[in-house]
């Protein structure tokens, strides 16, 4: 059977993005949106996906609805030349290296290769997958780890997850609402150092409501032009989109887990249709739409795993979280045991070799149970370090787990130093300082 081939086609902005691809749709073509080749676009750009053969007649019902095409390329896929050769010696089972072999053809991977590839058995198995993975994020992003500074603005929530350590139902949590030139402080504080992107993170709160975000986003944006990541759960469609046409550039909004049974189970208040709808909405708005999941959840296995990773891949998801579970106190999984370091770096690794060009952040989870969980990470696909910037006087309480470590430019210095990667020219701090002190 001959394989489908498909064009790219690259248009002038995420509107005329997303208008050509309902305009496609409205005719009858299949579409999927899809992150553009390093070539293309910037690392989120996002590509309009046809069928090869459909690909004059696309072009032509984009142009006629004005749609502004910076180009069509052909799609090709990622390939990894010499990766089986850098490998042959390793004690590695055969259907593994097959599977490696596919990576290294660049064809798409299976359900059942995913879980081949998350059941890495042995040393040799696990540093080969961990060594592709980091030769494709090499490969589509290059060396530079992305840093971002993350604000949790508020732990009030109105939702009682049973993981989550600002879950409604705890009582003895003392509670905190950041206001507005509380955080504005802090966003200054980010862009004099020269990062591009803050996180507004908080619990579900009803305080914050769509005017009160609104305020945020325009004066972040006028005031320092930052890119703004939103995390505040679940929203209405229209604050969805009114944050977006305000300026809000991304949106995270993790799934945790696909398995419906086990979902329900740690989000007694929550629907999961619902969550999907959201995702899908975050998407068709023109999002950066993030996502992720939890790895040691209650009874999930290795096949829900793959699960996860490939409704990142079909929902089109741009930063993919992935953090082992920690228990917090007070919570129903107070007692239940943490996710495992190295499952959580094998996802990762399958993520990168199955979704390609993503962000993929070393998470602050991660860190909080090995010292060196970031430096893993970036050397199994993650490309991101994410920065703790909430003041000092509300950070011990806005814990989602307990243990949570500190994450600030000290730590990533070490994690990036670590892994042989090199800071983002946009830093505006010489994070060379930190080498000459003691344990840096």
């Amino acid at each position: 059977m001959n394989e489908i081939k498909h064009h790219l086609i690259m248009t002038g902005s995420t509107s005329h993005m997303l208008r050509g691809d309902k305009v496609l749709k409205d005719k009858g073509i299949e579409t999927a949106l899809v992150p553009a080749p390093a070539e293309y676009g910037s690392v989120c750009a996002i590509a309009i996906r046809v069928r090869k053969e459909d690909s004059d007649i696309s072009e032509k019902y984009l142009r006629e609805n004005d749609i502004v095409i910076s180009g069509i390329y052909e799609e090709k896929p990622q390939r990894l030349t010499g990766l089986i050769e850098k490998i042959r010696n390793s004690v590695i089972r055969e259907e593994f290296l097959s599977i490696l072999k596919k990576v290294e053809e660049g064809l798409e991977l299976s359900f059942e290769d995913i879980v081949i590839l998350l059941k890495a058995e042995g040393t040799a198995e696990k540093e080969a997958l961990f060594k592709a993975a980091d030769e494709m994020r090499k490969e589509i992003l290059g060396d530079v780890v992305d840093i971002r500074g993350a604000i949790e603005f508020s732990n009030y929530c109105r939702k009682d997850c049973k993981y989550c350590g600002v879950r409604k139902g705890l009582t003895t949590l003392e509670r905190y609402r950041m206001d507005e030139e509380e955080i504005m402080e802090i966003v200054h504080e980010l862009h004099s150092l020269g990062l591009k992107t803050v996180i507004l993170q908080s619990g579900e709160d009803p305080f914050w409501t769509k005017e009160k975000i609104g305020n945020l986003i325009t004066r972040i944006k006028k005031e320092t032009g930052m890119r703004i990541t939103l995390s505040l759960g679940e929203r209405p469609r229209e604050e969805f989109e009114y944050f977006k046409e305000l300026g809000a550039d991304n949106y995270l909004l993790k799934i945790e887990t696909t398995n419906k049974d086990i979902f329900e189970y740690v989000h007694p208040d929550d629907d999961y249709d619902h969550r999907i709808e959201c995702s899908k909405w975050i998407r068709e708005l023109g999002y950066i739409n993030g996502s992720g999941c939890i790895i040691g959840l209650p009874g999930q296995r290795e096949e829900d795993i793959a699960k996860d990773i490939l409704f990142f891949k079909d929902m089109g998801i741009n930063m993919i979280g992935i953090g082992p579970f920690i228990p917090a106190k007070g919570t129903p999984l107070e007692k239940y045991p943490h996710g495992s370091v190295e499952m959580t770096l094998k996802a990762v690794a399958v993520t990168r070799l199955v979704c390609k060009r993503v962000y993929l952040p070393a998470t602050t989870a991660l860190a909080s149970i090995d010292p060196d969980g970031q430096t893993k990470a970036l050397k199994a696909g993650a490309n991101t370090i994410m920065l703790i910037n909430t003041p000092s006087k509300y950070r011990y309480n806005y814990q989602i787990y307990s243990g949570k470590n500190m994450i600030d430019l000290k730590s990533a210095y070490k994690a990036i130093k670590g892994a042989n990667r090199q800071f983002p020219p946009y830093l505006k701090f010489d994070m060379e300082v930190f080498s000459d002190e003691p344990n840096a």
